[in-house]
């Protein structure tokens, strides 16, 4: 799956991954390969992206998140930098 997490400012992240974890609005949810489409906002929270070999975190400033054909595009209103 191709993930892409963008803020308003600047791209933070693409590329392939095997899932994600995000913090919806109703809870956080993770989206693995073949979801079926959806569309959710997010609250602040984190972002898990997990590869094959590693797992990584980007905590968000809330958004939106789509999915669509294994194409996961959230739209953070900003990131907390570590």
């Amino acid at each position: 799956m191709k993930l892409t997490i963008i803020t308003p400012d600047k791209p933070v992240y693409s590329g392939e991954v095997t899932s994600v974890t995000v913090p919806g609005s109703a809870g956080s949810f993770e989206v693995l390969k073949d979801h079926a489409p959806i569309v959710s906002t997010l609250e602040d929270g984190k972002v898990i992206i997990r590869t094959g070999k590693s797992e990584e975190i980007i905590r968000i400033i809330g958004g939106v998140v789509e999915v669509v054909h294994n194409e996961i595009t959230v739209l953070a209103e900003g990131i907390i930098e570590n």
